[in-house]
């Protein structure tokens, strides 16, 4: 189209619409309180895929279990999201869910993003209050922390937590998750998934 002077006129431009990627969400039970005000708070931005209460019975064994998380769930994200509280590291199921994601046999690579809660019982500084965040591998799964140091997955935290701190990570949400779903393929020479996975809790 063109107007009297010959000049091109071309219509408004329609802003671009970022697609929402499906999210699974990993998390110890005694922290379901903070599992659903993460969907409250960011479910706006992504389709979610997590397993919700009784879609899973608890007396299937724990092969059964993992078959129907990864299959029926982990299977169709393209991002997970590990939300780490006082005693999530010691729980097999959350440890079975990061392996999961990690591999290429359960519908391909997943992004990966660990969240800390403010139930968290150390905070990422060192002894002289610099940011650490070495110091928190102890209370996370082997694997987690082994993606966390090779640069694979991407640490951050619960909004407000730590913010008094140069270097905490405050990424809006659809980046956070954009990025994670990209390093699929950009970073995913980095990933570590050759920890054994957990056969019991912890205690």
């Amino acid at each position: 189209m063109y107007d009297s002077n010959a000049r091109p006129i071309f219509p408004p431009a329609v802003p671009v619409q970022v697609e929402k990627h499906k999210v699974f969400v990993s998390f110890h039970h005694a922290d379901e309180a903070y599992r659903q005000e993460f969907d409250r708070i960011f479910g706006d931005h992504f389709i979610s895929v997590s397993v919700d209460e009784g879609d899973i019975e608890s007396e299937n064994e724990d092969q059964h279990i993992k078959r129907l998380i990864q299959k029926d769930h982990i299977v169709n994200s393209s991002v997970v999201f590990a939300l780490y509280g006082a005693e999530t590291h010691k729980r097999k199921h959350v440890d079975w869910e990061v392996s999961g994601a990690l591999s290429a046999k359960v519908g391909g690579h997943k992004g990966l993003i660990v969240m800390l809660l403010p139930t968290f019982p150390i905070a990422p500084y060192n002894v002289n209050r610099e940011y650490d965040p070495s110091v928190i591998y102890p209370y996370l799964h082997p694997r987690t922390a082994a993606n966390i140091k090779s640069g694979y997955a991407d640490l951050y935290y619960w909004p407000g937590l730590y913010t008094d701190y140069p270097g905490v990570n405050t990424v809006p949400i659809k980046q956070i998750i954009e990025m994670a779903f990209n390093k699929r393929d950009s970073h995913d020479h980095l990933i570590e998934n050759s920890h054994p996975q957990y056969q019991r809790n912890l205690a």
